[in-house]
C-alpha cells in the first residue's frame, strides 16, 4: 500500500539515546515501508556546521542513506534548530533539500508543507532572531569560525532560548490563526503539515482547509501516516518495546 510519512522536532542529540533508538527502530522497520519520507525540521537539537562529525551524526547519516539506497525518497526542511544543515550533509545521505515552504501533491490533494516557526508570528523577538541569522553573510561568517567556538556559540544560544521561552505564553509560541489562513490562501492548497509547536493535532477551519501538526518525539515519537485511504498518526511510546506500540486512531480526515 502507498503511504507518505512525516516527522519532525525529533531533536537528537547525545544526551538522549533513548531518542536515538527511537529513530533508528523507526528507520529500519517503519519507514522502509513508505514511498516518502518527509522530515519538517529539527531532526537534531543544534547544528554547528556540516563539517561536524559525531557517532551519532554518523549513524543519522547511515539510517537515511540506507533508506534512500532502498528507494524511498527521503526530503529535509530546515527547523529552527539545524536551519545550517547543507548541501554536503544531505549528499552524503541522499536528502532531497527542500525550501522554507514546499508545495506537494499529496494522493491528489495539493498540500502545503513547513516546519512552523515562520507561522508564529506573534512571537516579534524570535522573527527578529529568525530574520538575523537567516542573512547569508551571517551564516557564511559562523560557518567558517573554529567548531569549538561555534559549539560555545550554539550552547549559549540554546540556553538564552531555553530561559526565553519561560516567560512566554503558550498563545505567542503557537501559530497566528489567521497568519496562518492567509499563507494557505497564497498558496491556494485546502491542507498544510507543519512541526515547531510540538502540538500533534488536526485543526478544521471552515469551509475547507485543514492544519495537521505534528507532534515532537518527547515521550512518544510522533509520526504522521498518510497514504490513498486517509491518515493517522503514529505514536511510538520510549518505555515499549515496538509489538507494544501505541497507535492512535485513524484522523476524523480522508485524503481527497
Amino acid at each position: 500500500m502507498a503511504k507518505t510519512y512525516f516527522i519532525a522536532d525529533l531533536h537528537l542529540s547525545e544526551n538522549r539515546p533513548d531518542l536515538t533508538a527511537l529513530f533508528v527502530d523507526f528507520m529500519q522497520n517503519q519507514a522502509k515501508e513508505a514511498e516518502s519520507l518527509y522530515i519538517l525540521g529539527d531532526l537534531f537539537d543544534f547544528w554547528i556546521g556540516d563539517d561536524e562529525h559525531s557517532p551519532l551524526i554518523d549513524l543519522v547519516k547511515q539510517q537515511i542513506r540506507h533508506l534512500t539506497e532502498k528507494g524511498v525518497k527521503c526530503y529535509f526542511m530546515h527547523g529552527n534548530r539545524d536551519f545550517l544543515i547543507g548541501k554536503k550533509f544531505a549528499q552524503s545521505c541522499g536528502l532531497t533539500l527542500l525550501p522554507t515552504y514546499q508545495v506537494i501533491d499529496l494522493y491528489g490533494t495539493p498540500t502545503l508543507l513547513c516546519h512552523g516557526d515562520t507561522l508564529c508570528i506573534d512571537d516579534v523577538a524570535y522573527q527578529r532572531y529568525r530574520k538575523k541569522v537567516h542573512q547569508k553573510w551571517r551564516q557564511w561568517l559562523f560557518l567558517h569560525l573554529p567548531l569549538k567556538v561555534r559549539l560555545k556559540i550554539a550552547e549559549k544560544i540554546r540556553a538564552k532560548s531555553k530561559q526565553d521561552k519561560q516567560y512566554k505564553s503558550n498563545q505567542i509560541m503557537d501559530v497566528n490563526a489567521d497568519f496562518v489562513l492567509q499563507t494557505m490562501q497564497q498558496f491556494n492548497v485546502p491542507q498544510l503539515i507543519h512541526g515547531h509547536t510540538h502540538r500533534q493535532n488536526l485543526h478544521k477551519t471552515p469551509p475547507h482547509f485543514e492544519r495537521i501538526v505534528l507532534g515532537d518525539w518527547g515521550e512518544t515519537s510522533s509520526v504522521l501516516e498518510v497514504s490513498p485511504q486517509g491518515m493517522r498518526f503514529i505514536n511510538h511510546s520510549l518505555q515499549k518495546s515496538v509489538s507494544d506500540d501505541l497507535e492512535s486512531p485513524p484522523l476524523d480526515h480522508q485524503v481527497r
